[in-house]
């Protein structure tokens, strides 16, 4: 029977988000009904409300979320009504030529829900990123779960559906930081500051956090930065010397540009060492561009990376870091700045955009 629930929809670009009864469908084949127990409020829901990521209105927001598995349809094997699990939006298909090359990471298939939630009146809604999970309960396809320790509360374990998994696997992942690496972070909000821990966790040596907001840059002293860089006011050029400065006068083996703009894209560039590694994580718009000397690229060598979704495998990542931050090795509660009820999103998209919050967290 279908469940009748509240959820956060965004019915026009721009406009501020309502709070509406939504149709939940029974499971079909390969799907599940979660009852959501917490949800961040990520950036990318932003996004999607102000038309920048298409325009498939109206959208059902929310994605960092976990809760309990409610119901499973017809052929799901591998997940049972009361699994504590995390939401992501790879569910990997396991035939594409990415899955085939043993890089599932790279999926060009991924798995969602085949039937849409919808409105009262009918009208289908587009699920953020494929999941759709500011509402008591939500469809999404089984391999959009992952199961994971329940001991780890829903507020914190659910941020890793999104935007601290892209920060943490910026670092992990696709920087691959190792054991004495000096590394860069250009941007210290929630993904500059998960690329900023997942450095420490690895065991950088030098980890310099660049932000123009001193509150930012505070939070990333808290996150294992070891030195930080107000660069409000200053030049790209006088940014790459700081870093230098920091990291022996030689630039660092990872930059992370967490901001996706092509000035702090070039700063990134230019403040590694020879040989060293850019990862951008930040999402440009699609009007930006770069314009660079190319003998540039070709003499100081190394390696220019972009991160999707930190790189990560849900079904290999997600268990791992819970049993890190359980341990005590990995500060993801730190992120949780503020716990909020379903109907304070549109103010949370505000203190958010204001850089007030690392994350809001939407709890049941």
């Amino acid at each position: 029977m279908p469940y009748e629930v509240q959820g956060v929809v965004s019915r026009a670009k721009g406009e501020p988000v309502s709070l509406e009864p939504v149709t939940v469908p029974d499971p079909g084949p390969g799907e599940a009904v979660v009852s959501v127990k917490a949800c961040g409020v990520c950036h990318t829901d932003l996004h999607y409300r102000e038309g920048g990521i298409n325009d498939e209105f109206p959208f059902l927001l929310g994605h960092e979320a976990a809760g309990f598995v409610e119901a499973v349809g017809e052929g799901v094997t591998d997940l049972e009504p009361g699994d504590y699990v995390i939401l992501n939006w790879r569910a990997v298909c396991g035939t594409c030529r990415a899955c085939r090359r043993g890089r599932p990471w790279y999926c060009f298939s991924t798995f969602n829900a085949a039937q849409p939630m919808t409105l009262a009146d009918g009208t289908a809604l587009s699920p953020a990123l494929g999941v759709g999970a500011f509402l008591e309960k939500t469809l999404v396809h089984s391999g959009q779960c992952t199961k994971v320790d329940p001991a780890a509360e829903p507020a914190v374990a659910g941020l890793l559906g999104c935007g601290v998994m892209a920060g943490l696997g910026a670092a992990l992942n696709t920087g691959a930081v190792s054991r004495g690496d000096s590394v860069a972070v250009i941007g210290c909000g929630g993904v500059g500051d998960a690329a900023i821990a997942g450095a420490n966790l690895a065991d950088a040596k030098t980890i310099v956090a660049v932000d123009t907001d001193d509150r930012k840059l505070a939070w990333a002293k808290d996150f294992g930065a070891t030195h930080t860089l107000n660069s409000k006011g200053l030049s790209e050029d006088q940014v790459v010397e700081a870093i230098r400065e920091f990291t022996d006068s030689f630039g660092a083996d990872v930059v992370i540009d967490a901001v996706g703009r092509p000035e702090t894209w070039r700063q990134a560039f230019y403040g590694r060492d020879l040989a060293g590694t850019v990862v951008l994580v930040g999402v440009p718009t699609p009007d930006m561009r770069l314009d660079l000397p190319l003998i540039d690229f070709f003499s100081r060598g190394g390696s220019l990376k972009s991160s999707w979704y930190g790189d990560c495998l849900p079904s290999r990542d997600f268990p791992m870091l819970i049993d890190l931050y359980l341990q005590g090795r990995l500060p993801l509660d730190k992120f949780v700045t503020e716990r909020i009820a379903l109907d304070g999103v549109e103010q949370a998209f505000g203190r958010m955009h204001a850089g007030d919050v690392l994350r809001s967290v939407v709890t049941w």
